[in-house]
């Protein structure tokens, strides 16, 4: 029997019929059953691929909200820096010549920067602390969208995400409160503004009494032929035989110092006293030559006293009046020194010259006398000296411009004037340097505010977010069911899911700020293109936020020596002044911020459920929490409510306006939010 069995399947060694009708038979019936189990499995998979959806679209609500909270900060800070940088440069430019017309309108520019940025700092602060009370909220709306997202024809899928934890820790002090006051600054900068140009113009007046000093002084060509011009470096350059060292040339009164013109007379009146001689052999040749000699010793002697003293607070000088004329000789001690050698012929004394007189040869000597002694009495017959002849040696070289005399005494007069304007611009200066220190320190107590706490990024969500999804019961197609197999229903199917953001490594193109403004020139319609520098101070500030310090410090220097030097009196107060305003940028000492990118990626559900503050107690929780989802529901408060986990809807209408980033050329960039249709769910910030 048993053989006859198997005779049925087999005969000479091959199959019969019977045997490859079972084969056939059985492979279909594998077909089939294997066809409906990956079905099955495909149709369980979907509903994680649609849990899996709604933990990245909630995730991504939070990433927008990270990026357009750090736009916010970046447009705040770098606002305010912004502001002072303009301000620090115009109250230095006040006191640089040529730069006084722009430097009050920098600084009211600067001022108003400040006020923009105080008034968008209230306004961000409100918007994203009220944008965080519904960041729950629109976390389960956006999820519940990408959940539904995932129907078919024959399969509908309900879910939503709840953000982990559910209460926010930001801190929006730090912006709320700290607007700065900037009316110290105004007074300030408007009582240097005034101050400088006092002693700007007191300067001007000293540069212009110093010229004609030099003027007198050494005014004309070096490279001319002497007569070319009329000086006191020319006419000693006539008249001796000084060295060009003990006989400089100045081409300007800008090198120049009154002391060098001092030091030319005193080599001058020493070199003409050294070599005085008779210009011939007469008696009145060297009556003249004893009347120079002597005039010579009293110049040397009184030149020699001579003085210009600064010593930072105030300048003193003393400069002889050298006599023109024997009205003038007779206020000087050339009128009553006696010197003179005098003799008596036939009973009636005379005064000489000196002892080479003839007639005081043929006298009887009678010892020395001043000619104010003889002034008005006969002269000696031969030499005629008196006190004519002492005020006959300036009176020529002091009235024409072809004597030293003549330039020395322009030169004592433009002294006298320039003394008198310098110690004024002192007294100036030391005024515009009072203002100064005022101006620097109201700067630096102002700046100082920007130095705090900055604002704290702690949103809902932060640790990540738990997405349940849902699906219904469900039968085979008719395609799949058959006589080899029997149709198969699928009941309610659910899965979690969960994501966390995860920072990506930042670059020049791929940061917080570049992904922002990547899409500012769109929606703004071109005008705000800071990465092209319209906005210029702002948009170096702004993107360069990951560094701030070092783009500020670095724009400040730039800014300040892009104003132009300045020399003298408001030269060095300019100099300090800048100094100043950028120690005080310097000293914020801003730490430099994470610009990396967050985005949402997948992982395990467990490590989100027991992070700190989770709302949702454990695995087991989540999914009785799962099972209690109602099919087919839509709105993400019901389903939040079904989960136990409470959502408010605190914003009305369809766009929320977190904030306005002002631009310091006009107008402004909203950063929004999309409630209707949450696509992007931050507009402005994604």
């Amino acid at each position: 029997m048993g053989r006859a069995g198997i005779d049925l399947f087999i005969e000479d060694g091959a199959y019969t019929t019977l045997s490859s009708a079972v084969v056939i038979l059985a492979v279909l019936t594998l077909l089939f059953s294997s066809t409906a189990a990956i079905w099955s499995m495909s149709r369980a998979g979907d509903t994680q691929v649609a849990a899996d959806s709604g933990a990245l679209a909630g995730a991504n609500v939070v990433s927008s909200y990270h990026t357009a909270a750090t736009v916010v900060d970046a447009s705040i800070l770098s606002l305010g820096l912004a502001g002072f940088a303009t301000i620090g440069t115009g109250l230095v430019a006040i006191l640089i010549p040529g730069a006084e017309p722009v430097a009050g309108n920098m600084v009211d520019t600067g001022i108003e920067i400040i006020k923009t940025r105080n008034k968008f700092a209230k306004s961000a602060s409100e918007g994203l602390q009220k944008i965080e009370t519904a960041l729950p909220y629109l976390i389960a709306a956006r999820a519940t969208q990408a959940v539904s997202a995932q129907d078919t024809d024959s399969v509908t899928y309900t879910g939503t995400a709840l953000a982990v934890p559910r209460a926010s820790e930001s801190d929006f002090a730090a912006l709320k409160g700290s607007e700065i006051s900037i009316d110290t600054i105004k007074d300030t900068s408007d009582d240097l503004e005034c101050a400088a140009e006092e002693l700007r113009k007191a300067s001007e007046d000293t540069a212009k009494a110093k010229e004609r000093a030099w003027l007198a002084d050494c005014g004309g060509s070096d490279k001319g032929s002497v007569g070319s011009c009329s000086c006191m470096w020319e006419r000693a350059k006539s008249l001796t035989d000084l060295s060009g060292v003990q006989n400089p040339h100045y081409s300007s009164s800008v090198t120049w110092e009154p002391q060098v013109a001092l030091d030319r007379a005193k080599d001058y009146y020493h070199w003409r006293l050294t070599n005085e001689k008779p210009h011939g052999s007469s008696v009145e040749m060297k009556a003249e030559s004893a009347a120079r000699k002597a005039f010579y010793t009293y110049a040397s002697a009184e030149v020699d006293r001579a003085h210009i003293t600064e010593n930072g607070d105030r300048v003193s000088s003393y400069i002889p009046l050298l006599p023109r004329n024997s009205d003038e000789v007779r206020a000087t001690e050339l009128y009553t020194d006696a010197v003179w050698p005098t003799s008596v012929n036939d009973d009636k004394a005379y005064l000489h010259y000196g002892t080479t007189c003839p007639n005081y040869k043929k006298g009887t000597p009678n010892g020395f006398a001043s000619v104010a002694d003889y002034d008005g009495q006969d002269k000696c017959s031969k030499c005629h000296f008196g006190v004519l002849s002492l005020g006959a040696v300036a009176a020529p070289s002091t009235s024409i411009e072809n004597g030293f005399e003549y330039h020395f005494d322009e030169f004592k007069k433009a002294l006298e004037e320039y003394v008198k304007c310098r110690n004024k611009e002192l007294e100036l200066m030391r005024q515009t340097e009072d203002e100064a220190n005022r101006a620097g320190n109201a700067f630096d107590q102002a700046i100082k505010a920007l130095s705090g706490e900055r604002p704290r990024i702690a949103p809902p969500g932060r640790n990540g977010v738990v997405a349940f999804a849902v699906s219904g019961a469900i039968s085979s197609p008719d395609e799949l069911n058959s006589s080899f197999n029997t149709a198969i229903r699928l009941g309610d199917r659910g899965a979690i899911s969960a994501a966390v953001l995860a920072p990506d490594e930042a670059t020049a193109q791929n940061n917080v700020l570049s992904r922002f403004f990547s899409t500012l020139k769109e929606r703004s319609g071109g005008v705000a293109d800071v990465l092209d520098g319209v906005m210029d101070v702002w948009g170096r500030l702004l993107v360069g936020y990951g560094d701030i310090q070092g783009s500020a410090d670095e724009l400040m220097d730039e800014m300040i020596k892009g104003r132009g030097g300045s020399s003298g009196a408001l030269g060095s107060i300019a100099s300090w002044l800048g100094d100043t305003v950028s120690a005080s940028m310097a000293a914020l000492g801003l730490e430099p911020c994470d610009l990396r990118l967050r985005k949402p990626v997948l992982t395990d559900s467990a490590n989100v459920i027991k992070s700190p503050g989770s709302d949702i107690a454990g695995l087991s929780q989540a999914q009785d929490k799962l099972r209690s989802i109602p099919l087919g529901v839509t709105d993400p408060k019901a389903l939040c409510e079904a989960l136990e986990y409470q959502v408010e809807r605190t914003i009305s209408g369809t766009v929320f306006t977190l904030a306005e980033i002002p631009l310091p050329g006009g107008g402004s960039v909203p950063l929004t939010v999309d409630v209707a249709t949450l696509v992007g769910a931050l507009g402005g910030g994604s």
